[in-house]
């Protein structure tokens, strides 16, 4: 097949791309190279497999281990890198320069944005020994994949969906509990059918006790979904994520647990300006009148 040809640029770009989520074969067929060409060529550029290195895998090497379809790279590099700020280093193997992360680095940043990660294609020591917390996420992931249906909706479903929103009898929680998908694949999905009507509000504004307050701190500190929670402290998704932005201004788990720390629910709650007027208790209310009003005749005087 020609493997005695020199490697252009191009090609070995490819291979440096492709390792790790394209076959041997695949690659060698596009580069119209043996096989052994492939592999002699790969170990020259120091690519290796997993761990070889002890301490970096390629991007596309961690896409596979996580168990994440390649094709779906370009928005990872939006979604991870801009928004989340993922650890991409560069490294440079003679004229050439591909993706790389630190395994540490990755572990870290994984931590702080556990809830954002699925972990249930990821099988154990792929990328090594793992932090603590990485057998709970595994296992909560898994569970929650077979809770829910992924597959592509059928059209007896998008039917029933219809029917059951149109008695406007049942919110969110009811809907996911009868057709066994999330609550956000609901939402989604009547979007998609331009369906108007919507689940009713159910529990969204009913009162909280101080025992499920005290359950949710400690079901977010444990790294819980918005959907487990709801099963435990049953209230619809959407009203533990309105509970939560009231409380944090954010509904971020992430972001979430790391304000609370090793506290209650309530720890570290973020102080309200006068745009959060809505979300401030009443003592922050009466306080933030006194303030305006001292504000206004400062300023009245100043005329």
């Amino acid at each position: 097949m020609g493997s005695g040809r020199t490697w252009s640029k191009e090609e070995k770009e490819y291979l440096i791309e492709k390792w790790g989520t394209v076959s041997i074969a695949g690659i060698a067929k596009v580069l119209n190279r043996s096989e052994n060409a492939i592999i002699v060529k790969k170990n020259r550029l120091k690519l290796g497999a997993f761990l070889e290195s002890g301490d970096y895998v390629s991007w596309n090497q961690l896409q596979v281990a996580l168990g994440y379809c390649s094709t779906s790279c370009r928005y990872k590099m939006k979604s991870w890198v801009e928004n989340r700020g993922f650890p991409m280093r560069m490294k440079r193997v003679k004229d050439n320069e591909f993706k790389i992360v630190r395994i540490d680095e990755f572990w870290a940043w994984a931590e702080q944005n556990q809830m954002f990660l699925d972990f249930s294609n990821f099988e154990y020591g792929t990328l090594g020994i793992e932090p603590d917390w990485v057998k709970e996420k595994r296992r909560a992931d898994i569970s929650s994949r077979r809770r829910f249906k992924t597959a592509a909706w059928t059209k007896t479903e998008d039917e029933k969906l219809i029917t059951l929103v149109r008695k406007q009898r049942y919110g969110f929680r009811e809907l996911s509990l009868m057709l066994q998908r999330s609550e956000g694949a609901i939402q989604r999905r009547l979007t998609v059918l331009g369906i108007k009507d919507r689940p009713v509000r159910a529990d969204s504004y009913a009162m909280w006790t101080d025992e499920e307050h005290e359950l949710l701190g400690k079901l977010i500190v444990a790294g819980k979904k918005y959907e487990q929670m709801a099963e435990l402290i049953e209230k619809s998704v959407k009203a533990i994520r309105g509970r939560v932005y009231q409380m944090y201004l954010t509904e971020n788990l992430d972001k979430v647990r790391q304000m609370i720390g090793s506290g209650p629910w309530g720890n570290g709650r973020p102080d309200r300006k006068i745009k959060h007027y809505l979300l401030m208790n009443q003592e922050e209310k009466q306080q933030t009148k006194e303030l305006l009003t001292r504000l206004m005749l400062i300023m009245a005087k100043g005329e």
